[in-house]
């Protein structure tokens, strides 16, 4: 294997960005190669020893009981509330119940709510871009049964007091912490504070496996269901499955299946990355927060015009991304702007997928919202433009020269 490494090494070309900044720069290395073939040469391909000792690895790092990986954190989404909805739960979520999830969020955060059958309750969000207490208060009704809460762009929402809210109206409470692993609140990681929590690990977020995902949990009764829903409904993870042998004589064990369930497992080579994407984790986030800061400051000059992230004195930003938001009476609208970093090589994003109140898809099912204001203006006013592990200094002086130089020419 040695000699392998370095015959690939002499190969291998690190990725090299042809813009000032992308969204994210590959951060797959020598060492996720060589532990992927090593996968080969074991014949494990599919889900196996590397996902189990990756979800091993995870919760020790978030902190929690039970971790479960699969395919992508959509799926973790998905299958979170498929836990919560099952009919093994008690008091579980039913369909034409309701779900308050934020209105500025991804499109799955919403979507596997309409795939059990419930309603999701859109809220508004804070300058923060995280979901609003008050609006959540507001929207809290008879037929609510959940909140989804969301920590978007690698900041964290207020889980605490999401969490007394829960405790006070006896809701679940789901944390989807996609774009924000690492991020803490008073020193305790983003993940644990909830019934369940998930994340992504998508080529642009805090570590890659290509598509991936993780299902956390506290309570083994969840943990258990999602290891039997993950792969097919039968009992092969199971940690009752004797009980459901025994319980079922007449069956081979081989296919006894229990309960529902969907295929979203990993493979063990998106286990083999994840491996040693977990040794470089807090490498990556440190990098993340020092280039974040050094924009932040370089950008303060600004802020007559443009809404700065804030830091949270409690929270530690894992900083998915840098978000913007033009002012009211601004000179310059959010297309001029980003078209013109856009030209200096520096790649922008809507702020995720706005308000999705308004976007097309939410006509095709049942769902309430309301009182939106903020979110609305997000829609037309706010974007993104990438924080990845490899920015250096020199970077993050030339992408703060190019708004220098963008505000230069308002002045003309």
């Amino acid at each position: 294997m040695e000699k392998l490494r370095e015959n690939i090494a002499k190969l291998w070309k690190p990725h090299k960005p042809k813009k000032l900044l992308p969204l994210m720069v590959s951060s797959i290395g020598i060492e996720e190669l060589m532990e992927v073939i090593d996968s080969f040469l074991n014949h494990w391909i599919t889900m196996g020893p590397k996902v189990k000792s990756f979800e091993e690895e995870f919760t020790n790092y978030i902190g929690v009981q039970n971790a479960t990986m699969v395919n992508s954190g959509s799926s973790a989404n998905l299958l979170a509330l498929s836990i919560l909805s099952n009919p093994t739960i008690e008091d579980r979520i039913k369909p034409g119940d309701e779900i308050i999830v934020p209105s500025v969020t991804w499109s799955t955060s919403i979507f596997p709510i309409v795939n059990i059958g419930s309603i999701p309750t859109l809220s508004d969000v804070g300058e923060d871009y995280q979901i609003d207490i008050e609006s959540v208060k507001e929207n809290i009704s008879n037929k609510t049964k959940a909140i989804m809460a969301v920590h978007l762009l690698g900041d964290a929402c207020d889980i605490k007091a999401l969490r007394d809210l829960a405790n006070d109206h006896k809701l679940f409470l789901l944390e989807d912490c996609c774009e924000s692993l690492g991020t803490e609140i008073d020193g305790k990681k983003v993940g644990t504070f909830s019934d369940i929590s998930t994340f992504s690990f998508y080529f642009s977020h805090h570590i890659t496996t290509g598509e991936g995902g993780m299902l956390c949990t506290g309570n083994p009764d969840y943990s258990d269901l999602s290891k039997i829903m993950r792969a097919h409904g039968y009992v092969r993870e199971s940690s009752k499955k004797e009980k459901y042998i025994s319980e079922n004589p007449n069956i081979d064990p081989r296919f006894l299946f229990v309960n529902l369930g969907y295929n979203i497992r990993p493979t063990d080579i998106q286990g083999a990355i994840a491996l040693q994407q977990m040794k470089r984790l807090e490498k990556f986030l440190n990098r993340r927060i020092e280039a974040a800061e050094h924009i932040l400051r370089g950008l303060k000059s600004y802020e007559e015009h443009l809404i700065l992230p804030k830091r949270k004195g409690n929270v530690k930003h894992s900083w998915f991304a840098f978000p913007l938001t033009i002012r009211e009476g601004a000179p310059f609208s959010k297309g001029e702007i980003t078209k013109y970093l856009e030209g200096k090589g520096i790649e922008t994003r809507p702020l995720v997928c706005g308000n999705f109140a308004e976007q097309p898809a939410l006509n095709l099912f049942t769902n309430k919202s309301k009182g939106l204001k903020n979110a609305e203006y997000i829609m037309r006013n706010s974007f993104y433009f990438g924080i990845h592990p490899f920015i250096d200094k020199e970077t993050c002086n030339k992408v703060i020269k190019v708004f220098d130089s963008f505000f230069q020419l308002l002045k003309r």
